[in-house]
């Protein structure tokens, strides 16, 4: 194996290690002699690509930055309208979290380094992308005239984020069931959209107060 490919599946695999073990301890608790373990990797290759725990933690925030970047450019090439292009925005998201441990913990954590928190730069970029597509949809007539994009664009955001923080105590709200659910219960159709655009199979209503249909539908099947 070359000597350069080698090199850069030795970093991934102690991103990964990384992310993994600040998931579960912490970042102020996770040394480095225990992630490079967990990775098969000696101290000596650790600190070959990490001078510090910092840089690593540094390493795993980009990784999964550069992950929903991919996301991101996703939505914004898009030709569906913002209501259905930031479902499967929120349900590639919260799939690629679910999946993947560097951009689970990527989100989480902190670095000492970084003033501003990761999520909030996040969330404010999201609002962004849906501002700038609901925008565009009001003016092709794709929104009634009358839709506040920005008002629209917040509570999409809202939408994610709050699937996005309720999924770390409860992964089932990371589902697609549960996005689509959402989605289908708390934004409303616009009257300019061709009827059947976007339309599946009806999913059971929740309970006032409680999850989505599909979350409550989900556990079930999971038992």
């Amino acid at each position: 194996m070359p000597t350069q490919h080698r090199a850069i599946q030795s970093r991934q695999a102690l991103i990964r290690s990384a992310a993994q073990s600040f998931i579960d301890k912490g970042v102020s608790a996770s040394g480095m002699v225990d992630i490079s373990r967990r990775a098969r990797l000696s101290k000596g290759a650790l600190y070959f690509h990490f001078e510090s725990k910092e840089e690593l933690t540094l390493a795993v925030r980009d990784e999964a930055l550069g992950a929903l970047r991919e996301l991101e450019e996703q939505l914004l090439r898009a030709p569906d309208p913002v209501l259905s292009a930031s479902r499967d925005f929120a349900a590639a998201l919260l799939d690629r979290v679910d999946r993947d441990v560097v951009v689970r913990a990527g989100l989480q954590i902190r670095p000492e380094s970084d003033p501003a928190p990761t999520g909030t730069l996040l969330h404010r970029r999201w609002c962004t992308l849906f501002l700038e597509k609901a925008a565009a949809d009001r003016s092709a007539g794709r929104l009634p005239p009358d839709t506040d994009p920005q008002r629209l664009a917040r509570a999409l955001t809202t939408m994610v984020v709050g699937l996005l923080e309720l999924g770390h105590a409860d992964r089932t709200w990371w589902s697609r069931e549960a996005v689509t659910d959402m989605w289908r219960q708390l934004v409303p159709a616009p009257r300019t959209v061709p009827a059947g655009a976007g339309a599946g199979r009806p999913l059971r209503r929740a309970r006032p107060g409680g999850p989505p249909a599909a979350v409550v539908q989900h556990r079930q099947r999971q038992r």
